[in-house]
């Protein structure tokens, strides 16, 4: 085995072709292989077959290894991200695995009998279609992606969309404000284009808030260990380059940027759905993200459903009814209405339980072919909902689920009829190409 290696090591030396290059075998120094007759004989300084043989496996192995890679600001943000997402993603795991463990002594629903089949969103990045589960960690992957084509918008994205704490986000951008201010007031003051990352303002309002370093490497920040006067060690500081008066101008279009910046939110897939007529119109059958409520909790309120049909019935006083209403309300996520048209039809969609009477009557609007013409929208008890009352589903009592009736304006309607400009159908050709039947 010595002499293997010894013959490997005389015989093979390695150089390299220069940056970016693979690693070659260098041959020159070994002695030329001479034949003789009709066979060829090997010099005595010939590595043997054997080391020959693990010569070439050794290049290939190293010409497959891959090359150490130079870590650049985005590779450490995707990094970052991608730590935060896999920790996510972990403890949303364990979130479903004891919301499974709770639902087990609840009976699961058919999914074939629910009036629909879950509640999803659409990224209006990507715009790919996510359940709730999904939403938060596809958004995040989403942001991330654009610091390939646009640094400065994935920062201003990541500012505004992962921290919750709207008034810490506001203080950041304040700060970040002020210094890109003081720069373009004193740009040739270096003092104003250095941030030291321990000063108590930047540990305090900036670094905790996500994206901060971000942006500040998108405007053109470097990190750079710099002496600090009474210190024997360096210290970490942004420093941002000297800038022309053209550099500067930009620097306060990406500054307005940040501070116009909203947080990316994943939009509520409305689902809508055309039904033939139908005497299930009344009934529904929902999921459990509808609610707010664990498995347990759904539960109990379908048992005492009966016993509530009871109290409603019993005489109370208006506050009595209220506080009981209010209560309702705060149980359900969502909302799936539909509304019965004068030709039998029925048009199905999804809400926020939290949605205004204007998003329900835009989304009907939409749904028709002569949508520009008024119409009303009655709601169970014949109660008349008005499109101008900024009043919230949940406070209309139309949570978890109602069956609402159309009707157009008596008046106008009979100015169209008198015109002859009835239209065959209500809803438009999308919805009814995919009609189905309520089961």
């Amino acid at each position: 085995m010595k002499k293997f290696f010894d013959d490997f090591k005389k015989d093979i030396k390695f150089k390299s072709a220069g940056p970016g290059k693979k690693l070659t075998a260098d041959t020159s120094s070994r002695p030329e292989v001479v034949q003789s007759g009709s066979s060829a004989k090997h010099d005595r300084y010939a590595p043997s077959e054997g080391a020959q043989r693990a010569g070439a496996a050794a290049l290939a192995r190293i010409e497959q290894h891959p090359r150490p890679k130079v870590h650049t600001s985005q590779d450490v943000i995707r990094s970052q991200v991608k730590r935060e997402l896999e920790a996510e993603k972990a403890a949303l795991a364990e979130k479903e695995k004891a919301a499974a463990a709770e639902g087990s002594k609840v009976p699961l629903k058919d999914p074939a009998c629910l009036s629909v089949s879950g509640v999803y969103f659409i990224c209006p990045l990507t715009g790919a279609m996510l359940t709730r589960s999904e939403r938060d960690a596809h958004i995040k992957e989403a942001i991330l992606m654009r610091f390939e084509e646009d640094a400065v918008e994935a920062s201003v994205m990541m500012f505004h969309t992962f921290n919750k704490d709207r008034e810490k986000v506001k203080a950041a951008v304040d700060i970040i404000n002020k210094y890109v201010e003081n720069i373009c007031k004193n740009p040739t003051e270096e003092k104003y284009r250095k941030i030291k990352l321990s000063n108590k303002v930047f540990q305090e309002k900036v670094r905790p808030v996500e994206g901060s370093r971000e942006f500040l490497q998108a405007l053109g920040f470097v990190s750079v260990m710099l002496p600090v006067e009474g210190q024997e060690e360096e210290e970490e500081f942004l420093v941002l380059p000297e800038y022309g008066a053209d550099a500067l101008e930009l620097m306060k279009e990406q500054r307005d940027r940040l501070q116009r910046g909203e947080p990316v939110r994943a939009q509520l897939d409305r689902q809508a759905q055309a039904f033939r007529p139908s005497n299930n119109a009344q009934r529904f059958e929902l999921p459990q993200e509808f609610y707010n409520m664990t498995a347990e909790e759904l539960k109990k309120e379908q048992l005492q459903r009966s016993e509530l049909v009871e109290k409603n019935a019993m005489l109370r006083t208006k506050a009595m009814r209220e506080k009981d209403e209010q209560r309702e309300r705060r149980k359900y996520n969502y909302s799936l209405l539909r509304v019965r048209l004068p030709d039998g039809n029925l048009l199905q969609g999804t809400f926020y339980a939290w949605d205004r009477l204007p998003v329900l009557f835009a989304f009907v609007r939409d749904s028709l072919v002569d949508g520009w013409q008024p119409f009303e929208l009655i709601a169970p008890g014949g109660q008349k909902l008005q499109e101008s009352e900024d009043v919230a589903l949940a406070e209309c009592n139309l949570v978890p689920a109602a069956l609402l009736t159309f009707a157009w304006d008596a008046a106008v309607q009979a100015d169209v009829a008198a015109a002859g400009g009835k239209s065959p159908t209500l809803l438009k050709p999308e919805l009814l190409d995919t009609i189905r039947t309520l089961s």
